[in-house]
């Protein structure tokens, strides 16, 4: 049977072209089941070096490292959670403690183990702690930063010295928990020996087994899910623009709505009291909101400020509703095809996020050698357009944060609940324009969580001068007329 080739690459374009559509519109769904199309890699890794093993006595190190690009760990702090196999106990740690002690009561005489626990619950201690009960690394209130935001504290160390009795081997826990509402950790799994430098001239590494490469060293990789975490958003978007009077509010009832079972809020003027709000000081403050038709602990206002010849401003405020929680180290991800063109940002930190850098370097290579994208001329007119995709939105994302000691708190509602910043943007020519709501967000994060949009249809629409042109050529066509008679009288 006889191919027609033409058909033939017409068929595969297309189908190329369909798949990267559906990627891109899939790419762009809610990140409901741990995979976030914005962060692909990120997650946080729970790290066990066995260092040392003594006549039924092992050493231990745990690591907590986030290797997200803009989720945090804010307080109270992550609260770290395993099942032993079998009857160990933890005897002593630094840089870290157990919530409770448990039933010690199999181990006679002497000192008694800091946990008896089957299923121990730790916790980081606190900044200020005595040097000798302190690791590198440790010591923050369970607070980790995002990779963007302060690499420096990222992580968290902690070590501990755990036996089992009567029992000499180390056994590898499971059922590991993270203590932070979104979270899900898998199971443990081997990887190559952790190797160790104070001065980087000699190195050591954690126990093999056997004098293998493997059998010391244990990853656990934990992954956020907004679905898990919450079943109902956390914060939603208003939007204005100066060449229109409406200002498009956040959607009702985004969050919660007034008179919902659990939904709690204050109207304004009233003031909760503290002691029966905050019941536990090491748990999650509770949500108690003022009432609002979105009754939504954030909300984030995006203004298209003012338009210049080569540059346009926004103003971004978000306020905090919740009366009873600060957020510290705050974050806010925007979504925007101008923010690759971004000048100055007046008032926050800002970061570019490139969550398509695979993309980026597709398009470096396909601009290199076109025929690899396609075939013939029908492909190349294929990839020429794919290329322009790719690039589209390869820097379209962006991660604001707060000035360390100047707004890097958004403190509880209240006239001091917000924070504002104004961003400078550069027109490009090929894309900028002002209708169809272009000048605003895609998508909003805050604190790595999807805020609720408005509509698209209720956007801030340029104002419709149609109207206004008619008006203007009716009175210049009868001017004349008017003028003549003026004159004749």
């Amino acid at each position: 049977m006889k191919i027609n080739l033409f058909s033939f690459v017409v068929r595969r374009s297309s189908d190329v072209v369909l798949f990267l559509i559906f990627f891109f519109l899939f790419s762009s769904i809610l990140p409901s089941f741990g995979y976030d199309p914005l962060d692909p890699y990120g997650n946080i890794t729970i790290k066990w070096d066995l260092l040392q093993s003594d006549s039924g006595s092992n050493y231990v190190k745990v690591s907590i490292l986030n290797f997200q690009k803009y989720r945090h760990i804010e307080q109270p702090g992550w609260k770290l959670g395993w099942d032993w196999k079998g009857k160990e106990a933890i005897w002593n740690m630094q840089g870290a403690e157990a919530t409770e002690q448990g039933n010690c009561s199999r181990f006679k005489g002497g000192q008694l183990p800091h946990c008896c626990e089957r299923t121990p619950s730790i916790i980081d201690l606190l900044p200020g702690t005595p040097y000798n009960m302190q690791t590198s690394n440790c010591c923050k209130g369970g607070v980790l930063s995002s990779m963007t935001q302060d690499p420096s504290k990222y992580g968290s160390i902690f070590q501990m010295s755990v036996s089992a009795a009567n029992k000499a081997d180390f056994d590898m826990p499971e059922n590991f928990t993270l203590g932070v509402q979104g979270y899900t950790c898998g199971q443990p799994v081997q990887v190559a020996l952790s190797k160790y430098s104070s001065d980087g001239r000699r190195w050591t590494q954690a126990l093999g087994k056997y004098s293998s490469d493997h059998g010391g060293t244990w990853n656990v990789t934990c992954m956020y899910s907004q679905f898990l975490a919450s079943t109902t958003p956390k914060c939603c978007v208003s939007l204005s623009a100066f060449y229109n009077s409406t200002i498009v509010p956040c959607p009702m009832c985004s969050c919660s709505c007034q008179g919902l079972p659990g939904a709690k809020c204050l109207n304004s003027g009233q003031t909760p009291s503290l002691l029966q709000e905050i019941k536990d000081t090491n748990g999650q403050p509770p949500s108690l909101v003022r009432c609002s038709g979105h009754m939504c602990p954030i909300w984030i206002h995006w203004h298209v400020k003012q338009s210049y010849t080569q540059y346009w401003r926004v103003k971004i405020t978000v306020h905090n509703q919740n009366i009873v929680k600060n957020y510290s180290e705050w974050n806010m991800v925007v979504l925007h095809p101008n923010l690759k063109s971004i000048e100055q940002v007046f008032s926050f930190n800002y970061e570019p996020l490139n969550p398509y850098g695979f993309i980026s370097k597709l398009s470096s290579i396909c601009s290199a050698m076109p025929l690899v994208c396609g075939l013939k001329r029908l492909m190349h007119k294929s990839a020429i357009l794919t290329q322009n995709i790719m690039r589209s939105a390869a820097d379209d994302t962006g991660m604001f944060w707060g000035i360390k000691f100047y707004n890097d708190v958004l403190l509880q509602e209240g006239d001091s609940g917000n924070v504002q910043s104004e961003i400078l943007l550069h027109k490009d020519s090929k894309i900028f324009t002002f209708r169809e709501g272009w000048g605003f967000p895609r998508r909003i994060l805050f604190n790595g969580d999807e805020c609720v949009m408005p509509p698209p249809d209720q956007y801030p629409r340029l104002p419709n001068i149609g109207q206004h042109d008619a008006k203007f050529s009716i009175i210049a066509l009868f001017f004349p007329f008017l003028l003549l008679i003026l004159l004749c009288v």
